[in-house]
C-alpha cells in the first residue's frame, strides 16, 4: 500500500498492491494493520455503497456536524467519478482549500478523508459506484453541506450543469453558515 500526501494536513491518497493476471486481479480493500502502520488508525463502523445512474450526478458537498463528525475512506468499485475534499477546519493552513482526484475501478486509489471536511463527487462515467467506510454512524439531525459551486471556493468540477438531488441544488454557501470544525494539528 503507498500512501501519498495531498498537500492539505491528514488528507491522503491510498493505492493499494493490486495482483493482476489475465484472468482479473486481488487487493486487499483495507486492512486496519496496513493502516496503522501508516499512521491512519481509524476506527471504521460502517461501510456504504452508492450507485449512480446517468454520468454528472453530483452528490455533496457534504459532512456531519460535532459532535458526530466522520472521517471516511473513499473509493470507487464501477466506472469513475471526480472526488473533491474541502478543507473546513477553522485555523487550518489549508482552511477552504480543496483538493480533487479521479478514482476509478481500473486506478484503485482511495481517498482518506479526515474529520472536519466537506466531501462530495461527481459522476464521469454511466453506472459508477461508489463505496466508503466511515468511523462514526450517519447522524441525519447532524448532517449538513454547502453548496457544490461555492464561489468562495472554486472547485473546479468537470461538469457545468451535474444532475442535482434536490438538497443539493440549495446547500448553503460556508460564508451563509459558518464552519463548526477547528484545525488540531
Amino acid at each position: 500500500m503507498e500512501v501519498s500526501q495531498t498537500g492539505i494536513p491528514g488528507l491522503v491518497v491510498v493505492t493499494p498492491k493490486v495482483f493482476g493476471d489475465p484472468r482479473g486481479f486481488f487487493l486487499e480493500t483495507y486492512s486496519r494493520a496496513a493502516f496503522a502502520e501508516a499512521g491512519l488508525d481509524f476506527d471504521f463502523v460502517q461501510d456504504n455503497h452508492a450507485r449512480s445512474g446517468p454520468r454528472g450526478v453530483l452528490r455533496g458537498l457534504h459532512f456531519q456536524q460535532p459532535p458526530a463528525t466522520q472521517a471516511k475512506l473513499v473509493w470507487v468499485t464501477r466506472g469513475a467519478v471526480f472526488d473533491v475534499a474541502v478543507d473546513l477546519r477553522l485555523g487550518s493552513p489549508t482552511y477552504k482549500k480543496w483538493f480533487g482526484i479521479e478514482l476509478s475501478e481500473t486506478n484503485f486509489k482511495r481517498l482518506m478523508v479526515p474529520r472536519g471536511f466537506a466531501h462530495g463527487y461527481v459522476t464521469l462515467t454511466e453506472g459508477a459506484e461508489f463505496m466508503y467506510k466511515v468511523d462514526a454512524p450517519y447522524a441525519p439531525s447532524l448532517d449538513a453541506g454547502i453548496a457544490w459551486n461555492d464561489p468562495d471556493i472554486g472547485v473546479s468540477w468537470p461538469v457545468t450543469e451535474p444532475v442535482l438531488s434536490e438538497k443539493d441544488a440549495v446547500q448553503p454557501r460556508l460564508a451563509d453558515v459558518g464552519s463548526p470544525f477547528a484545525y488540531v494539528p
